[in-house]
This record gives C-alpha cells, structure tokens and sequence, in this order.
C-alpha cells in the first residue's frame, strides 16, 4: 500500500508551485492524504516461448534452471540452453536443497552442485525435503533418506504412495493427493492430523510446501492451510484470485507465489496480484514458480515467463512514459497517437477524437510546468495547445472545431468510421494539403474547455492568455450562437454536440439531457469568468430558464446498466473541474457539488487517480489517494493493449465499503487489464488488443495534476537512477512524421 505524509508537509510540498502562473486553488487543511513518492518495484515482463510444456523451475546460484519432458535446460539471456550429457529424461520437479540442485526425473533423482551432476537414485521419486540436516525424498509409498551419499529406507510401506513431502514445525508432513499424513514412530500416519476445522473435503492436492508457521496446500478447490493443528482455507471469498491451483514458492521479499490452472497469483502483505496470460505468461497454465533475486521465473505449458522487478518511483515512470512517447513516434504535430500494428508495421492513428485525446498530455505538461518550472514542459504545453486553435482554425466555421487532422499522403491508420454507425466526414482544405474530420461531438469541446482552463492557469503568459481566451471565445461562442448545438458545414447540427432542448426531448438526445446540461453550463460559466463576455451570462440564463439544472443531479445514469457508461465519466470530471471552480452563485454551486459527490460515490470503486484527484482538488475531501496512486504504481511499463481474461476468477466480488454498480462487481488493476486513456473501463473483465499500443497521456496527466495539488509528493531519493530514465536516440515503433509543419495561426503572422 502505498504510504502517507502529514498534512504540513504536503502543504509545503505544494507550495513549491511556481505561483506566477498557478492560479488553481489549492484546498487548505484538506481531508485526503498526500502520498509519497517512494521507491517501488515496477514489473517488467518477458517470455521465452517453447514447444513443449515446462514442467519445473528453480533458481541455483543466480541462474534458473527449468524441467520438461527434454530434461533440464538454463535460462540464458532469452533462451532455454539444454544441458547436455545426461539421460533425464522427463523431469517433474525441480529444487534447490542443502546448496544443491535436485532435479526429480523419470530416469530418477540428480544432484547437481554447481559443477557436476551425479544421480543420487534410480528410483521414482515424486518430492523431496530437507529434515534435520538430511534431504528426505519420497518414493511410492515409502519415505527414504540420503546421508553421506547413501539411501536408506526410513518407513515401512503400509501406506498409500506419497506424492508430496515437506518439513513443518519438526516433523515430515506428506500427501497423498487426497489426504494429509505426518511421519511418527517410524511410520506414517493419517489420523489426528488437527484439533480443529478439516482439510477441504473432496479437494485435490497438487503441492504442498511449508512457510514459517504455516504448512501451504494448492488445490484444485482453493488453498489449505495448516497452522499448529488448525486447517484454514484461502478462497476467492479471501481474495485469492483463483481456487484451481497447482503449485507453491515462497518469493524474494516475504511474498507466496501460487500457480493455476489459469495464470499466477503473487501474494504480498495480504494483497493477491493476479499475473495472466498473455501480458504476463506465454500461456494460462502454471506448473510451477521460482523466485531469484527481484524476479519471478514461471513454468508454463507455452514456455517460460520472467517478471523481474525493478526500483521505480512515480517520477521516474513519468519519465519513462515521456522516453517512450518519443522513442515509438507518438507525437505529431503537437498531438498524442495511439499505435496499430499494420503488415508488421507500427503506424500512428490518425483517430476519431485525436484533439480531445491530445488532451490529457497537453494539461499534463502544463500542470507539470506549474510545478517544476521546466522550460521543455512548457515549449510542448504551448505547442500543442496551439494545435488545439489549429482544429479549429482548419476549418471554414468560426468557432468550429476539427476532430483530427490529417495530412495527405502520410502512412498511418486514418480513422473511417463516424458517430452513431454514419460515415465519416473528412473534408480537404483548400489547398489540397490537408484533411480534417467534422462531426465533431462533444467530447471534443470538452476537451477544448479543460485544455485551455489547465493551460491558461497554469502556464500563459500575457500573450499567450489573449489567443488562448480568445480561442475559448470563439468556441463556445459558435455554441451559444448556434442555439447551444455545433452546426457543421453542410448547415446541420453535428450527431453528438447539442445541447439543445429540441434535441434533449428526443430518443437520441433524453438520455443525455444531464450530462449535456452540465456540460452547456460549465461552457457558458468557464467562458464568462475568462472573457467577461455578457453573452455568456445571457446564455446561462438560457439554460436556466430551459430548467436544464434539474437533471444535473442526476447525470451519471446507473439505473439501467445499458446506460453505464465510462467515456461519459470522462466527459463529466472534464466539465467539473472548470464548473465547480469558476461558478458564483452559491445555489448553483451547491447543486453542481451535490452531482459530483452523487457521481464519485458511484466511480470511486474504480481507482481511477484523475477522476480521484479531480474530487479532491475541487472538494478538500478524502480522495483515496492511497488507491489512486497504487493505480498508477500498477500500470504496466509496456503499453501494449495485451488481449486479458479475468472472468474465470474466484474474486470477483464487491470489496467492503463498495457498492456494484451496472453488473460491475469489482475493480481491476492496470496490472491485470490494460493501460488505456481515462475513458476506459477499469471493471470490464476481459478485452484487449494486442496489435495496439496506447497513449500515456492520461496516466500523466493524473500523476503531474496529483503533483500540482501535493496529493503525490516529490520521489522522495537524490538518486537521479531513480527518478529519470536516460535518453536512448532510438526509434522503435511508428516512424517520425515527415510531412510539412503546422501552417502559422492567425496570431503568429
């Protein structure tokens, strides 16, 4: 979990801003808890596919070594090298013992010291141990012991074969597969084993393996536990991820690693991580884990996985989404692409919503220049905020903007589709050079507002505040003289942007009519206290009279789960973060603040840290900052839209202090889904697309924003390893965008 600081020192963290230019006000004394930005382990991932199933895994002397029907092989670099010389032949286990590698074969059992391997027995044994100085292994349904070399029998063979033996609390503990027994007297006993509960009736054992004062079985129903003589079971009710498990490791840092039938699960200070297929493995079924120094090997039916751990802090993630925006080529003409995978080739989406995507990075450079000063922050803020004037002096409308922009001829995936099943609508500028989309919708507008709030506070300078208000200005002004609707060139209303109550009373438009309405007033509100304008006054007096505040409450729609909605959610924290802000009377206020804690009770379940830190920077209130920001630890290094499963799992119940809302019955972590911009859902259980490579805008517009307002602290280490990420001058995905510049904006001639 992640650690909090006192409120004082989060007070003089934020205070740190460049106070010039940040005008956001900062909540005094408040509720939520500032985070630290302490070091870390950030999972990084990588597979080693094979043919054959991988059967065992174990680490020796820094190098791991796994087991299938070939035989032994070490892991070096990104390949299996087979050892060679030695009739294995199948191998079911592996361990390391006494300062000795032991490998369980068909043709017997092997020790291996680090130089030669010698077979200690041709006998078929199934496990092994350590016991009073001497490794014990077990063979049918007699328990044997190795010393000085020699084998010798230390059980009669009465009893059911044994399939598993472990040391605990001094004693040989076996199972059977079925049954729990423990050496005593010189033989094995099943009865007595605990004076209270009972081993899981019906259950399959698959291994067992003793951990300080607990005795761990994977079954096929869960986990059983034996502590002195009291058996427990660990299910998904408990929040083990999934009950059909195979195998048990102990970890690197006091953690258990459990194999499934589908995935791995790590458990460290009573959290269950779930690890899947296919960010995490090369295939769903684990057949046994093993942990080295900071790295986890995994075997599997499809090959090996390797998670390693590496010390992060958030500052230093930040700096490493910024490396990889530029090394896989997605920024263009101050704008943030998402990737396809095209014929083998990485290519830039020119999307469907790429000004209201851009978005996100444009406002997190501009809260990161509030609060480090960085010159290069503040060129890109200013670059592309003057790509967002560019949208809309593109086209021929005042006040009109662009979705996306598109240059001629350039290789990419040019979005084809537009809203609501129509075509898209791609029109050519004058000059033949450049392309841009209309239909614009309100996501767009949206944005359009929230960019240039965040930009104007936090980095415009006198000139810049002109064109900025004045670009404001013009767009909800094309709003407010439309009769509150976007009109395109053809003369009509646009299918998503209207706030109209001709629209509002439709099928199309009366689901909307709170969200819309919200949206409409924030328009008019924001562009009132930046520009003074009175039109803007009379427009909110428009809506008034419309009594268009009524259904504000109420925005977020539950009640039908068709209606759950997440990009909504997106479009709603947008229009909320300037509304609550900017509005002075205090009725109103009171109504807007009324839907925002309606609305985040209902989306607080998801962790989500922009919608967290929004709720507090505009309320003072307990955010979750503690959630937010593990979500943030949580997203993966690679952000590759990995196809995920989780559906299958046993833990999917609502936590306590949570309501489900719409069918969604627990949040996921980034870990165990995907990345994605704050539109997506971070309760959907399956998905993915792993020919897909997303933005980090959001994720940093959330850290730099939970920055600004101290609720996430600065890294809290001088060690600059661990804090920034050194640049590479490499290209790795798309290739860099060679078409002409953005023309000169009507301020720059």
């Amino acid at each position: 979990m992640s650690r909090s600081i006192p409120i004082t020192l989060m007070l003089a963290c934020a205070c740190f801003l460049f106070t010039a230019y940040a005008e956001f006000p900062i909540p005094e004394n408040p509720l939520w808890q500032p985070i630290v930005d302490e070091v870390y382990l950030q999972e990084v991932s990588n597979h080693i596919t094979t043919g054959t199933p991988l059967t065992a895994v174990a680490v020796f002397e820094g190098t791991a070594y796994v087991g299938s029907s070939q035989g032994v092989s070490l892991v070096a670099g990104d390949a299996l090298t087979p050892i060679d010389g030695i009739e294995f032949g199948s191998v079911s286990r592996l361990k390391v013992l006494k300062d000795a590698l032991w490998a369980v074969a068909s043709s017997g059992l092997w020790r291996y010291d680090g130089s030669t391997w010698n077979q200690a027995t041709d006998m078929a044994v199934t496990d092994l141990c350590v016991y009073r100085d001497a490794v014990i292994f077990a063979s049918g349904t007699t328990l044997y012991g190795i010393h000085d070399g020699e084998v010798a029998a230390m059980t009669g063979g009465k009893t059911a074969p044994i399939l598993g033996v472990a040391a605990y609390a001094g004693t040989i503990y076996v199972h059977d597969g079925k049954r729990v027994g423990l050496l005593e007297s010189g033989e094995i006993t099943y009865d007595y084993i605990a004076d209270w509960g009972v081993l899981e009736r019906g259950c399959t054992i698959r291994d067992m393996m003793a951990y300080g004062s607990r005795l761990y079985f994977a079954t096929d129903e869960g986990i059983n536990l034996l502590r002195g003589m009291t058996w427990y079971q660990i299910s998904g009710e408990d929040g083990l991820c999934y009950e059909d498990t195979t195998s048990l490791t102990a970890g690197f840092d006091r953690d258990l690693w459990i194999g499934t039938m589908r995935g791995a699960i790590r458990n460290v200070n009573d959290e269950y991580q779930y690890f899947g297929y296919t960010r995490w493995l090369p295939h769903d079924k684990v057949n046994a884990v093993a942990c080295g120094d900071k790295v986890a090997y995994i075997a599997t039916d499809g090959g090996l996985g390797i998670i390693t751990y590496e010390p992060f802090t958030l500052a230093k993630k930040a700096a490493y989404y910024e490396r990889w925006l530029d090394e896989w080529g997605m920024k263009r003409l101050g704008f943030i692409h998402s990737l396809f995978l095209v014929d083998g080739e990485w290519l830039r989406e020119v999307s469907d919503n790429d000004v209201g995507y851009s978005s996100h990075y444009a406002s997190a450079k501009s809260f990161e220049y509030a609060v480090t000063g960085s010159k290069e922050a503040r060129t890109e803020s200013v670059n592309m905020m003057k790509s967002m004037v560019w949208s809309e002096q593109i086209t021929p409308l005042e006040g009109f903007p662009a979705r996306s922009i598109y240059h001629v001829g350039e290789p990419t995936v040019k979005a084809m589709h537009g809203s609501g099943g129509l075509p898209a609508e791609w029109h050519a500028t004058p000059d033949g050079e450049w392309e841009w989309k209309g239909d614009t919708s309100s996501d767009e507008t949206d944005a359009h507002v929230y960019e240039t709030t965040v930009f104007l506070n936090c980095v415009a300078n006198e000139e810049e505040r002109k064109w900025a208000t004045e670009h404001l200005h013009r767009v909800v002004g094309h709003i407010v003289d439309n009769g509150f609707l976007l009109r395109d060139v053809d003369g009509e209303p646009t299918r998503w942007a209207r706030w109209d109550p001709e629209y509002l009373q439709t099928p199309y438009g009366y689901y909307a009519r709170g969200l819309n309405g919200m949206e409409a007033f924030n328009y008019v509100t924001t562009a009132y206290h930046f520009t003074g304008d009175p039109k803007f006054m009379t427009a909110k007096d428009q809506l008034l009279a419309w009594n268009y505040q009524a259904d504000i409450l109420r925005q977020k729609l539950t009640f039908h789960p068709g209606y759950f909605t997440h990009f909504d959610d997106r479009l709603a924290f947008y229009s909320y973060y300037p509304l609550v802000q900017y509005e002075k009377d205090p009725d109103l206020k009171t109504l807007w603040l009324r839907s925002l804690e309606r609305s985040w009770e209902v989306k607080r379940i998801s962790a989500v840290p922009w919608f967290n830190f929004i709720y507090g920077a505009l309320t003072g209130n307990d955010a979750e900052t503690d959630r937010a920001v593990d979500h943030l630890r949580d997203w993966p290094l690679d952000l590759r839209r990995y196809q995920y499963t989780n559906s299958h799992r046993d833990d999917l119940h609502t936590p306590d202090g949570y309501r489900e809302y719409a069918n969604r019955p627990r949040p996921l972590s980034p870990r165990e889904t995907e990345p994605n911009r704050w539109d997506g859902d971070f309760l959907r259980l399956d998905g993915g697309y792993s020919t897909v490579i997303a933005d980090p805008g959001g994720w940093l517009d959330a850290y730099w924003m939970g920055r600004y307002y101290g609720m996430i602290t600065p890294p809290q280490t001088d060690d600059n390893s661990l804090t920034t990420v050194p640049k590479r001058g490499i290209q790795i995905g798309a290739k860099p965008y060679e078409g002409p510049a953005r023309p000169k904006l009507y301020f720059e001639k």
